[in-house]
């Protein structure tokens, strides 16, 4: 739910706030205030496109910033997280600068991101319909997935097999098609595998093998080096044994070190200490020099062991020249060649064994579809009698719709089509959306839609621009009636013109114009009590002082018990 909102420098508004609450909130205001710069902050918060002509004259840039509260929405999470964003007690904050010369810059979580992060974002938090969002409707993937929200799991369930098996499907046709086209080049491929994995087999690499190699060729290569270090440190620790006269080790030394304070160690507790650890050293003089004369030991001149060696890894290079940068890569190029050969060299039992599958697997698809099929069409009577039940209470009794569910090819949502048709009259001919309907007759039947969905959409705040443009009446109080109905179960934000729409919010803020014959500026402010009553008393009558104006707004508000 959206708790917060604030525009900066945003068309003619200077600043303004919004806290925004759970249920139905309604925006007004004189035409040309600026109420409509609401569904623009929110359209920038959704990744829209940005124009320096949002910009307030005379101001740097324009901002628009919310404070969100996300819930339990993994996938909002996930989105802010791998953006480097946090979500913080549940909180996601988002924003959207608009500098004077067109340049944007969006944030989530307190980093920035790419404005395509927004309208991710914003699409598991927010819907907005508008008098432009209506011809969405005429879309026939919308109309489907209308229809399959509708349907809820007796689609959903079947659809959750079908994808998988449809792409199963499409993937066996694309490989039989590779596998039955261009002999020549699949011959040419085969030689090819083959011949790599002849070269590879020959030397049969194993894997880390080139480490190894590498830190025996270095031993190896400076053996001579190597004993000649350890015999000269091992000499200087421990003394020259085939010298009789000559300079004493190291060890021998310290030795005597330790004889002289282990003398008088008795004395003194300080002293002792000292001894104890010189007795150590020793020890570890004495250590030394062992482990140094068994290493000279085992180093070995072996030129003929060198040249294995190099030869080795000489032909290891070979390979990964050609087929990795390291052997890992070579062997997983011998993986992958190995199953190529399979598959080039068994081209007759690969095909036959594809086309079973292919044909069992489309059997199922098309047994799956058509139980698709049966339950959008049963998922559409009722669809049409629930939308004919909500057009009617919207002064459109005679309305019907109409949904169409039609044959067709395999297809990654079915075997069908979907599309909806529309009569405004009785005897009239059901007709295309686009073709069958006004815009208020669309706006109408949005909203009927959304009314009717209500209880299937995640979505969890909805938001109306002036989808009540042509109607009023009766048919703009059970508007309001319906958008306060959908608020029951999602936050509402809805801009209207229509006093009947407005007094059935919960809350309700104005847009105020001000001119000073210099600038215009607007600012928003929340109404309560006596001002709600001005307010739609204005929107009644047109004049700031009307007193049947008055009474008539507290009638209304009085009917959709906000009294």
């Amino acid at each position: 739910m959206w708790r917060h909102l604030e525009l900066r420098s945003l068309g003619v508004i200077e600043h303004a706030e919004l806290p925004l609450d759970e249920g139905f909130t309604v925006i007004t205001g004189e035409t040309g205030a600026g109420k409509t710069m609401v569904v623009t902050a929110l359209g920038l918060l959704r990744g829209e496109r940005s124009d320096a002509g949002f910009v307030r004259y005379g101001s740097d840039q324009a901002r628009v910033e919310a404070v969100i509260e996300v819930g339990d929405r993994p996938r909002v999470a996930a989105l802010v997280d791998d953006a480097g964003g946090a979500i913080d007690d549940g909180e996601l904050v988002i924003a959207r600068s608009v500098s004077a010369q067109g340049r944007s810059r969006a944030f989530a979580g307190g980093t920035s991101v790419p404005a395509s992060v927004l309208a991710q974002v914003s699409d598991e938090l927010v819907a907005v319909h508008g008098q432009s969002d209506q011809h969405r409707l005429t879309r026939p993937a919308l109309q489907r997935a209308a229809l399959d929200a509708f349907a809820g799991e007796a689609v959903a369930d079947l659809m959750r097999r079908y994808t998988p098996a449809y792409q199963r499907w499409r993937e066996i046709e694309e490989r039989l098609h590779l596998l039955q086209t261009d002999a020549q080049q699949r011959a040419r491929d085969l030689a090819a595998a083959e011949h790599g994995l002849a070269e590879i087999d020959a030397v049969d690499p194993q894997p880390g093998e080139a480490a190894d190699l590498e830190a025996t060729e270095s031993r190896l290569a400076h053996a001579e080096a190597l004993a000649r270090a350890a015999q000269s440190a091992h000499d200087l620790l421990a003394g020259d044994p085939e010298q009789t006269v000559g300079p004493a080790g190291a060890g021998q030394f310290v030795a005597q070190a330790a004889a002289e304070l282990a003398g008088q160690a008795g004395h003194d507790a300080e002293l002792a200490r000292l001894a104890e650890r010189a007795h150590e050293i020793q020890v570890l003089l004495v250590d030394l020099a062992a482990d140094l004369a068994a290493y000279t030991s085992s180093v070995e001149l072996d030129p003929a062991g060198l040249a294995s060696v190099q030869e080795r890894r000489a032909q290891l290079t070979q390979l990964q020249r050609r087929y990795g940068p390291d052997i890992e890569d070579v062997l997983a190029w011998a993986e992958e060649a190995r199953r190529k050969v399979l598959d080039l060299g068994s081209d007759d039992q690969t095909i036959a064994a594809l086309r079973a599958e292919r044909d069992e697997t489309h059997a199922a698809l098309t047994a799956l579809a058509a139980d698709v099929s049966t339950a959008r069409r049963e998922a559409g009577e009722r669809l049409t009698e629930r939308v004919g039940q909500e057009l009617a209470a919207l002064s459109m009794a005679s309305a019907r719709i109409e949904v169409r569910v039609e044959e067709a090819d395999l297809g990654p949502w079915g075997a069908d089509t979907v599309e909806l048709l529309f009569a405004a009259n009785s005897g009239a001919a059901p007709r295309p959306l686009a073709k069958g309907a006004s815009g208020g007759e669309l706006s109408r039947l949005m909203l009927s839609l959304e009314v009717v969905l209500a209880d299937r959409s995640d979505v969890p705040t909805l938001v109306f621009d002036e989808v009540d443009a042509g109607i009023g009446g009766r048919a703009a109080v059970e508007v309001g009636r319906r958008l306060a109905t959908l608020a029951e179960n999602a936050q509402v934000l809805a801009v209207t013109h229509l006093p009947q729409v407005a007094a059935f919010a919960r809350h309700h803020f104005r847009v105020l114009k001000n001119d000073d014959g210099t600038v215009t500026s607007s600012s928003v402010v929340r109404l309560e009590g006596p001002d709600r009553v001005e307010e739609l008393a204005r929107m009644l009558a047109g004049l700031e002082d009307s007193t049947a104006a008055r009474q008539h707004a507290r009638e209304l508000l009085e009917l959709a018990g906000n009294a």
